[in-house]
């Protein structure tokens, strides 16, 4: 290639016929006399330009451009921001490299550690490593770099070898604490031993109803997090909401002190968080916590990954290329040496892979213990209570929850869990009770409110009053009662007592310990000050008939989660089931059992080929595209064994274009981390972006839950 071809930069790694020492770049310009090439990740989000590329460093550079800072270059003739790799003497293109434009702040932002994650977590979701570094570093911010202080090497070094004051003590007298959390585990204060001793152990941990006091799970995982501190050591902590964050929040202040670790979320201003990321970045703080984004948190040190409740959406990330936090951290634990733990009231099928494979000792409960907190469970309809009650199995509000209710009102607050939002979120056929559709798009109807006209929840569009298409039937009812219907429902069967609602938007963090029937979302549960009386777990049958492959697993989280809050031996009742022969979620619940559920689920994948055991991919976008990657995939047959599942048209009516959707599954015979999928998923991605196909096609490995 000619000097003066072109002033854009080669692709790094490309084979070219000899290396090449730039003395000048494209301008003419001078360039630094060592290392004079740069390598820079380019923030381009085109599949095929998914690689480092190099750039002269200008003399007048020299001293700022160091590994990790941000960039500004010149890319397909636009100016772009990248991060400055690696610098080095030669360069792979033959002809002159095209300058850095500006080194936009000097503070060293990428880490090796977290550039290496970041490419890791690209190629294992067949992502762009640009992707994922818009994911881990926050936008810059001028002004809270420049106010927030550089901590000094020699204060870090100071505080590794002597730990705070209040942590100074010895390892046996932290473990033998009685309010450390860990009472109730037999491995517990191993754990808090090898952690404070400088070690790296890895645990799923399964919790103990704690009634959501903070000497619970919040406590536990504060003892744990302390122990890494007294080591000298950092520690990342993620969890999945700010109700959460608040509990760990309130533990830490109590076992380390408010000044000890800093909090990093989505919710954040853009200063605030910036600045919060700095801190753990220059390392005035030693422990993280936050909400999936703290996961990239660029601590020292790393001596411990956390994160509670692996089954929870919101440690999905939405955006591409969708890395969920048990990867992130995963990777980070791997990369540093560092010791891993999650925990949760409920286990998923993942994390019991990760356990039976030998990757992760189990920390469970003694069985005594277990016992004392546990509430009892029972299953409407079932046993006696079907034979004292014939619709006790289909009512919605049975005596026996009618009863756990009133009697639960007596000593304090009653927790009523309700699977949907709104007020009847789908409406049937009164004769046939098949679920009714628009006339126009095919959307469910439902009513927004007491006294409204059913509208089409996809298109907004009123319900003209057509028959039934199974029956010919035109009168309506309620298929699907949400949170503002049973609101109603509930205030008119306990006329005297309060009733409170808590969802989404609208979520309630406490309530008091006062006579009040508390109705809540899956995920909207708040704490009660001592725990609630009773719980009722309405509509049961509407959470285990989710469509997709983890509904009962999710089922008994949800389940779990909110029966988990009340006092130990209060009745909690699950309405709305059929008799649990046969029902697994159901018989789990009822024997406070999630591993079990667990255990069962993965031997089913495992005849199955289904995940974790297979990793599987979706392919999701217009129908066109869609039908043409599935050709593609099915006519190259160097990929090995991938079966290519489809497609299927999805949403048909929803828009002027089909959805479709294409499921792919890794090789048969191959391991679950095979990079064959992935690969095979990037290179279409390449291809399709190099082409400039039209029509857009989401690809996304290892979904939360995957439909079928």
């Amino acid at each position: 290639m000619a000097d003066d071809s072109t002033d854009q930069p080669t692709l790094a790694g490309l084979s070219v016929p000899t290396a090449a020492v730039p003395t000048t770049d494209t301008s003419g310009a001078a360039v630094a006399g060592e290392d004079a090439v740069a390598l820079v990740a380019v923030d381009s989000h085109l599949a095929h330009l998914d690689r480092p590329f190099e750039y002269a460093v200008p003399a007048g550079l020299d001293q700022v451009a160091r590994a990790g800072v941000r960039v500004r270059v010149r890319f397909a003739g636009r100016v772009v921001d990248g991060y400055l790799l690696a610098r080095r003497a030669e360069a792979e293109h033959t002809g002159r490299l095209a300058p850095l434009l500006k080194v936009v702040s000097d503070e060293v932002v990428l880490t090796p550690s977290i550039a290496r994650l970041c490419r890791e977590l690209a190629d294992h979701y067949a992502g762009s490593m640009a992707d994922v570094l818009r994911l881990a570093i926050p936008p810059r911010h001028a002004r809270a770099e420049k106010s927030l202080p550089l901590r000094p090497e020699a204060e870090i070094e100071s505080e590794s070898e002597q730990p705070a004051p209040h942590l100074a003590r010895d390892v046996d007298d932290t473990v033998a604490e009685e309010t450390s959390g860990w009472e109730a585990y037999p491995a517990g204060p191993a754990l808090l031993r090898r952690l404070a001793a400088g070690e790296s152990p890895r645990a799923a941990w399964l919790a103990v109803p704690d009634a959501g006091a903070l000497q619970g799970w919040p406590r536990a995982l504060a003892t744990a997090v302390a122990a890494v501190r007294a080591s000298g050591r950092s520690s990342v902590v993620v969890l999945p909401d700010h109700r959460d964050l608040d509990r760990l929040a309130a533990a830490l202040d109590a076992v380390l002190g408010p000044d000890s670790y800093v909090r990093l979320t989505a919710d954040l201003g853009p200063e605030q968080r910036y600045t919060a990321w700095l801190r753990s970045l220059r390392g005035h703080v030693r422990v993280v916590i936050g909400s999936r984004s703290a996961a990239f948190a660029p601590v020292p040190d790393l001596g411990l990954v956390a994160w509670w409740d692996d089954g929870d959406d919101n440690l999905q990330e939405p955006r591409a290329p969708y890395p969920h936090v048990r990867e992130v951290l995963r990777r980070r634990a791997a990369l540093a040496g560092a010791g891993l733990l999650v925990g949760g009231h409920s286990r998923t099928t993942q994390i019991q892979h990760w356990i039976q494979r030998g990757d992760l000792p189990e920390v469970r409960p003694a069985p005594p213990a277990l016992a004392a907190r546990v509430p009892r469970i029972t299953v409407a309809g079932e046993g006696h209570q079907g034979e004292r009650d014939a619709a006790a199995a289909s009512a919605r509000l049975p005596s026996v929850a009618w009863r756990a209710v009133k009697d639960g009102l007596l000593n304090g607050p009653v927790l009523i869990q309700v699977p949907r939002r709104g007020y009847l979120v789908s409406l049937s056929c009164e004769h046939c009770r098949t679920p009714l559709r628009c006339a126009t798009c095919s959307g469910p109807l439902r009513m927004v409110a007491p006294g409204a006209d059913p509208t089409c929840g996809w298109c907004g569009r009123g319900d003209d009053g057509h028959p039934c298409r199974e029956c010919g039937g035109t009168r309506r009812r309620s298929g699907v009662v949400g949170e503002e219907r049973t609101a109603e429902e509930v205030g008119r069967a306990f006329p005297g007592a309060r009733v409170l609602v808590s969802r989404a938007a609208q979520v309630l963090a406490t309530v008091p310990d006062e006579p009040a029937v508390v109705i809540a979302t899956p995920g909207a549960e708040p704490v009660a000050e001592r725990g609630y009386t009773a719980a009722l777990l309405l509509d049961g049958w509407a959470v285990l008939d989710r469509g997709g492959l983890e509904a009962g697993v999710e089922a008994l989280r949800r389940w779990l989660s909110a029966a988990a809050l009340t006092r130990p031996a209060a009745r909690v009742v699950l309405s709305g089931v059929p008799p649990h022969a046969g029902q697994r979620p159901v018989e789990a619940l009822v024997r406070w059992d999630p591993a079990w559920l667990a255990r069962r689920e993965l031997e089913d994948r495992v005849e199955l080929g289904l995940p974790p055991v297979r990793r599987t991919a979706t392919l999701t976008g217009d129908s066109a595209a869609v039908t043409r990657a599935a050709e593609i995939l099915r006519a190259d047959t160097s990929h090995g064994d991938i079966e290519v599942l489809g497609p299927l048209v999805t949403e048909a009516g929803r828009s002027a274009k089909e959805i479709a959707r294409l499921v792919v599954r890794g090789d048969v015979g191959g391991p679950v981390d095979d990079p064959g999928l992935p690969r095979v998923l990037r290179d279409l991605r390449a291809a399709r972006s190099l082409r400039k196909d039209a029509g857009d096609l989401e690809v996304r490995l290892d979904a939360q839950d995957l439909d079928l």
